[in-house]
């Protein structure tokens, strides 16, 4: 058997422990997907770059490994920039892998080749964590582990390699590709950081912790919990963070980050343990957050360390940091925390049930009830994700995924798809609204083809809802948000998809129907849907690129 460059990416791939690669071909890129019919790689063909770079950061996340992303030169490459953006801001390890024009054609710009960039790394360098250029087949192999290994290096993120078309089609002497090396290690905290945070920790009246997705990502929910319960510390989880602590727990001030109760909360806290958070926009309720005591910051990205408050900073990952802490801090009795949470709660409760939105709550409830606990959901950038950051019960961590990080539209379904890739035994939810929903029309052949078991819920209001809202406030009056869009029921019946068209009243029976059949369904909920007012102080932005 004639083997060429292709074959030693998808032998590498398989050497470091890839079982999925996601992708779109191009001409330039023909080799490597030749290979792939040699390989065991099982392979996810979507139908947009972007949606491809999606899926591979969902399939990251819910299985903390990296994805390879396989695309063409220029045009194919360039598509999967929103969604790098997305994997760098939301820690997901995806290896980008892009064709590229042949080696002479390389930094010059002036060949002429088809696709052809001045310089397409340089595209790359501001996204992913590294890039490396590829001039022949004997590093490949090499190039590919590096990439591993830097995206799996704490904080974890998308890396990025290109290789010549050249050298992907042409015989190698290379010898088949059987083991590669690539193992960092996660940083662990300095004894006399863990020291002085266990004591600040154990001699704390009014101690609480704000968890982020650091948290769900080292898998150390288990630590937090019984290191919240040691030291009587009341926790809240930022929206990246969702699942990493029980929602009812008695020391839960659940993901009410929005509102200005829990940040007065936080604010008032004599020590405040960050743990898996950078504190930025979100996370600080829109930078209003002014923390009036000792701050512990755990975050295994040194430079989100003290980015937005002064911290007693420990650059680590979050498990070993809190085994750590767990250890070194004392039972800290008290019997007010508990009583402390369910005041803040009960606030919060009090303002959202005074602007009239039992509709949202209800259909929010409904998802909700619908979905098994331990199934995955994932959501696009519209109002019923921004309801769910707050108020939804993410009952397992690592089950909810959006876009919160970059914010860019069209997250949700192929997202969900990718999902469905990483474990084809549970149902995987999708949410989006109709606007966002147009992003993701074409990958409902990808869900047929592939009888991936998604339910795609969409919240149909007839434009970008969550823009209408934001113009209307600012403006009075809102432009450029109204918009024409399908018969979605018949569309996704052309696709061979099922479909239904439901109501408030039965959003929870039809989805339940839906998340139990097998392959993919759509559900289509005519909805127009409200955000709840905001209480930081300002315009109440919930991302500058929302539906």
């Amino acid at each position: 058997m004639t083997r060429n460059g292709g074959d030693l990416v998808t032998e590498s791939l398989a050497a470091l422990g890839a079982t999925t690669v996601f992708g779109l071909p191009g001409q330039h890129a023909l080799g490597t997907f030749d290979a792939l019919r040699r390989s065991g790689l099982e392979y996810v063909g979507l139908r947009v770059e972007n949606n491809a770079g999606f899926a591979a950061d969902a399939f990251a996340r819910v299985t903390g490994t990296v994805t390879p992303l396989l695309v063409s030169t220029g045009p194919g490459a360039l598509m999967t920039l929103a969604a790098l953006q997305e994997a760098a801001a939301a820690s997901a390890p995806v290896l980008g892998i892009s064709s590229q024009v042949p080696t002479a054609g390389l930094g010059g710009g002036r060949k002429g080749y088809l696709h052809e960039l001045t310089d397409q790394k340089a595209s790359f360098r501001d996204v992913v964590k590294s890039v490396h250029t590829v001039r022949s087949a004997s590093q490949i192999p090499s190039a590919i582990a590096a990439a591993w290994e830097s995206a799996l290096t704490a904080p974890y993120g998308p890396t990025w390699v290109e290789i010549p078309q050249d050298v992907l089609l042409a015989e190698t002497t290379v010898p088949p590709v059987t083991a590669l090396s690539a193992s960092p290690r996660p940083p662990l905290p300095r004894p006399e950081l863990v020291e002085e945070a266990a004591r600040l920790l154990s001699g704390a009246q009014r101690p609480a912790i704000l968890a982020g997705g650091g948290v769900v990502r080292a898998g150390a929910a288990p630590e937090l919990l019984a290191l919240a319960e040691k030291a009587n510390a009341a926790v809240a989880t930022t929206f990246g963070g969702k699942g990493a602590f029980p929602w009812e727990h008695p020391l839960s001030l659940q993901s009410w980050i929005e509102d200005r109760h829990t940040t007065d909360f936080l604010e008032e806290a004599d020590v405040l343990l960050v743990v898996g958070s950078g504190l930025g926009e979100l996370s600080s309720n829109y930078h209003t957050f002014r923390p009036r005591g000792r701050v512990i910051q755990i975050e295994a990205d040194l430079g989100k360390l003290e980015s937005n408050v002064p911290a007693l900073a420990l650059h680590a990952d979050a498990r070993p940091a809190l085994e750590a802490l767990l250890e070194a801090v004392g039972e800290r009795p008290d019997e007010t925390a508990a009583k402390a949470v369910s005041e803040v709660l009960s606030k919060v409760a009090e303002r959202i049930g005074s602007q009239d939105l039992g509709l949202e709550q209800r259909v929010l409830a409904s998802v909700r009830a619908a979905l098994p606990d331990d199934a995955v959901s994932c959501w696009d950038m519209t109002i019923l994700a921004y309801w769910a950051w707050s108020a939804f019960d993410a009952r397992e961590p690592n089950t909810m995924h959006s876009a919160q990080g970059a914010g860019g539209l069209g997250y949700g379904y192929p997202a969900a798809l990718g999902a469905a890739a990483a474990d084809r035994s549970k149902p995987v939810l999708a949410v989006s609204g109709d606007g966002g929903a147009m992003y993701s029309i074409a990958e409902l052949a990808t869900a047929r083809q592939l009888d991936l078991k998604v339910t795609w819920l969409i919240v149909d209001d007839g434009g970008y809802g969550i823009l209408r809202e934001y113009m209307n406030d600012a403006f009075g009056q809102a432009t450029a948000t109204e918009l024409a869009r399908p018969d979605f029921v018949k569309l996704a019946e052309s696709f061979g998809v099922p479909a239904v068209r439901t109501t408030v009243e039965d959003l929870e029976a039809d989805l339940a129907k839906a998340l139990a059949a097998p392959g993919p369904n759509v559900v289509v909920l005519p909805a127009l849907l409200r955000m709840f007012a905001p209480t930081h102080g300002d315009h109440g932005d919930h991302g500058d690129h929302g539906e």
